[in-house]
């Protein structure tokens, strides 16, 4: 069966890395036909300046108002026309000229509804983010027991599906956990050698502010219980363990062995009274 790819690149302030995505992005050697749509979101920095002077991309305007990650997905959904849909974010530059043909292999293939890539962690990104890297992503053996795992930065998926049933448009996080695990059943496939480059350094308030959001997206997606501030809080320090038995094999990531017991407390924290929050919610206690 002949395909044809169509690349999704969403942007925010991406000065730093679209031009590289671009580029690498152009430069695959795929054996489909493709197209490249990029939508940005309002950037201050020059990114939709930059993006402009890209030749054979399409450019779309955002569906405007607040940003919501799943009305801007369909969006582009409903503007593309390959049959198979590859996201990729305008801070996920490829790392190699086969990331887009051995990313959406499975789903030509038709052994994957969804797939999505091996995210190898900035030159400059703390020891932490690396040692999560790892986790999630790097040969999947430690990931592939994990409940739930996907993530849509770059990933693909089949259009048909996507105009069936499109994301929601409601959540504000996690909106690609809930499209492939709380609908119809997905068959999600990690691809380890199609890989781009992706991480974030957060700071202390912006790690309060997405695990917050991941977890209340968690409590309206979920309905198992919450759990206690004790439990939270004892998975914060397993994770330390886990961190500084990491960092004592990297010399280099020994400026982060004090902060990592501040960094796991409050994700681990932040993530259980967004999900607390949401069940309140979903229980109909209050806002």
């Amino acid at each position: 069966m002949s395909h044809r790819i169509s690349v999704l690149v969403r942007s925010h302030n991406d000065i730093r890395f679209v031009a590289r995505t671009l580029d690498g992005l152009l430069s695959q050697e795929c054996s489909y036909p493709l197209e490249i749509i990029c939508c940005d979101d309002s950037s201050l920095d020059g990114t939709a300046e930059v993006i402009s002077t890209y030749a054979g991309i399409k450019k779309l305007e955002s569906p405007g108002g607040v940003y919501v990650p799943g009305r801007v997905l369909n969006h582009m959904v409903r503007h593309c026309s390959g049959d198979i849909v590859v996201f990729n974010n305008a801070d996920a530059p490829p790392l190699n000229k086969f990331y887009l043909e051995r990313l959406i292999q499975p789903l030509a293939d038709g052994v994957a509804d969804a797939v999505f890539a091996n995210q190898q962690p900035r030159a400059d990104a703390f020891w932490l983010v690396r040692k999560d890297h790892l986790r999630a992503f790097g040969d999947g053996r430690i990931a592939e027991k994990w409940r739930h795992n996907f993530s849509l930065a770059a990933s693909g998926t089949l259009r048909e599906l996507l105009l069936a049933e499109p994301f929601n448009e409601e959540l504000s996080y996690s909106e690609d956990i809930e499209w492939c695990y709380c609908r119809t059943p997905r068959r999600v496939r990690y691809v380890a050698d199609a890989i781009v480059e992706h991480s974030h350094n957060y700071t202390c308030g912006e790690l309060r502010r997405r695990f917050y959001g991941e977890g209340y997206a968690d409590g309206l997606m979920f309905s198992r219980g919450g759990s206690s501030f004790f439990r939270a809080f004892c998975g914060a320090w397993a994770e330390v363990l886990r961190d500084w038995l990491f960092l004592l094999r990297h010399p280099s990531g020994w400026g982060e062995i004090l902060s990592a017991p501040v960094r796991r407390v409050i994700q681990r924290v932040s993530f259980r009274n967004g999900r607390r929050d949401a069940l309140k919610i979903r229980a109909g206690g209050g806002n």
